[in-house]
């Protein structure tokens, strides 16, 4: 893949120092191209014009109308967030953009999360994004078209089902039951599923279920509607990520046919798996978009506040933080365009292997950035963070969600071990070779 350098013209909010990625701005970048600023300038607009505006009464409502999912389908934004390729034989009427790749699919989750909602993101977008590429990658043709298209326009709503009470990042240990049934017809489905995003307005389910022995090896995916008896869905009242309807599930003896089995019988561990490098870099992205966010409320807030008869930018302390701020921001921008680069010029059988420990630190690296600049963002703020709504009302939300991004997709502790696990696996492999 060749890219030119590129330096869009600046746009409404882009002459702040640092509060957009560098490309956006004066900084050439051999990443992008004019595709990309078009695809940018789209995004970014539909985002003004129908999530901005009424982020704050999604949240407190905790719930996301139907129709802006369609919306977003129209708009030719949904099906950029299940990866390569562009799934153009189920949405031929959605043209995709030129040399569609994964740095278009960075965008998309960049310029939303300018909204300063991880709920709103998650509700959106989320679900879909981790919920449908196992069936777009491994499910057979009709399963593909039977629940992929309907999600991809928008008229379907998708979530993953992994976690469970007693096996959240332990994913080879869960205990959701899938048995055959004699005839071979269906599966009996029976367990429990727990914060689950978009569980409690998904008409489909994604499910990690066991099918075979204990461990990894008997790990099945299907994909459980909504409309099957035996479904029962409880919303979950969370800290943060109000809007993403966070859902604990109950499979009571769920008759599910067999065609919805997703790839091989107990093949499931090894869908899950590739399908986590692609969520935790969807987590990079928006944690640390939300940390930009954080740095630019504060930096504006900052001119405007006046303490000690003269404004706060005035002072060196809340300069320094500033500074920290965005420090850690670029540097992990950085980072996450190396990575997405690989993605775009690895195969999914060379990424898996290559990406897996750099995308689990990353991770870690988005979510404490993020930590630390809502923090601070809280720290410039004073008491107008403390309050729901008003001039802090991004800091005040965000530093809700802050939790939401250090835990899910494999908790930071989990994430730090697994990329010190694979340097040693690559260590081992290279000494073998001596």
């Amino acid at each position: 893949m060749v890219q030119s350098s590129t330096r869009p013209s600046v746009t409404d909010g882009d002459d702040l120092a640092r509060a957009q990625p560098g490309w956006y701005g004066s900084f050439n970048s051999p990443y992008y191209a004019s595709t990309h600023e078009k695809f940018r300038a789209k995004v970014r607009a539909f985002v003004e014009r129908e999530v901005a505006p009424r982020t704050h009464e999604w949240d407190e409502t905790k719930t996301i109308p139907r129709e802006v999912y369609r919306k977003t389908y129209e708009a030719g934004i949904m099906p950029a967030v299940v990866g390569k390729p562009w799934p153009k034989e189920l949405v031929p009427e959605c043209p995709e953009p030129e040399g569609f790749d994964y740095f278009h699919e960075l965008i998309v989750f960049d310029e939303f999360a300018r909204c300063g909602s991880g709920g709103v993101l998650w509700g959106l977008l989320e679900g879909i994004h981790i919920g449908l590429p196992p069936v777009l990658n491994f499910g057979s043709e009709d399963l593909r078209r039977r629940v992929g298209a309907p999600c991809l326009r928008g008229e379907g709503i998708i979530c993953l089902a992994i976690t469970e009470p007693y096996a959240g990042s332990d994913v080879a240990n869960i205990r959701c039951e899938a048995k055959l049934d004699p005839s071979g017809k269906f599966y009996s489905v029976t367990g429990e599923k727990k914060w689950i995003t978009n569980g409690i307005w998904a008409d489909y389910f994604t499910v990690a279920v066991r099918t075979g022995g204990p461990g990894m090896g008997g790990i099945s995916l299907l994909v459980i509607e909504r409309s099957m008896p035996g479904v029962d869905c409880r919303r979950m009242d969370c800290m943060g990520v109000w809007a993403s309807g966070t859902t604990f599930i109950t499979f009571e003896d769920v008759k599910v046919p067999v065609e919805n089995l997703i790839g091989n019988e107990n093949e499931g561990f090894k869908y899950i798996m590739h399908n986590f490098n692609h969520e935790r870099w969807g987590f990079v992205i928006q944690a640390n978009r939300f940390a930009r966010v954080c740095y630019e409320e504060s930096f504006k807030y900052a001119h405007r506040r006046r303490t000690f008869g003269k404004p706060l930018i005035e002072h060196p302390v809340i300069r320094h933080k500033l500074a920290e701020m965005i420090r850690q921001v670029e540097a992990t921008h950085c980072l996450l365009e190396t990575i997405t680069y690989q993605m775009n010029t690895m195969t999914k059988e060379e990424a898996a292997k290559a990406l897996a420990g750099i995308t689990a630190l990353a991770k870690v690296q988005s979510t404490k950035v993020f930590e630390f600049c809502a923090r601070e963002a809280a720290q410039v703020f004073g008491g107008a963070s403390y309050v729901r709504g008003g001039q802090g009302e991004k800091v005040e939300r965000l530093y809700r969600d802050v939790r939401a991004y250090a835990i899910p997709g494999g908790s930071e502790e989990i994430m730090l071990d697994l990329g010190v696990r694979q340097a040693m696996k690559q260590w081992k492999i290279a000494q073998s070779r001596l």
